[in-house]
């Protein structure tokens, strides 16, 4: 099943699934209605200390990925990835939406990478 990533900013479209806002804060500007979302889970957001250290600087990019995958890996966001799987579980596709500007450097595209990988490992798994 594809995971897609959207700016949330963006028109929604058929193709997009259901559609997850992984941020923390409710994007400025935007209405719910606009929004189109299916579901906000700002439990699998990166933590506030580690969002505003990033600040979406990309020489940060790297060290941001390994720090909020250390996040994803430890309790607190455990309900809320359950709550993801199932959906992917329940959902031919599966959009994660973010509201930051760079399309390359985001939560989204960050936690979209963990996703993958996380199930590349428990296919390998014997």
């Amino acid at each position: 099943m594809p995971i897609l990533v959207k700016r949330i900013h963006d028109a929604a479209a058929p193709g997009d699934g259901c559609r997850v806002l992984v941020d923390r804060l409710w994007p400025r500007g935007l209405t719910k209605a606009r929004a189109a979302v299916d579901l906000w889970l700002r439990e699998l957001a990166p933590s506030t200390a580690l969002r505003q250290w990033f600040g979406h600087d990309p020489t940060r990019w790297d060290e941001f990925r390994r720090r909020y995958a250390a996040e994803l890996d430890g309790d607190g966001p455990a309900p809320a990835l359950a709550q993801l799987r199932e959906l992917r579980a329940r959902h031919p596709v599966l959009t994660l939406l973010y509201a930051a500007r760079d399309p390359e450097h985001n939560n989204a595209v960050a936690l979209r990478a963990w996703l993958e990988a996380a199930d590349d490992d428990s296919a390998a798994a014997p």
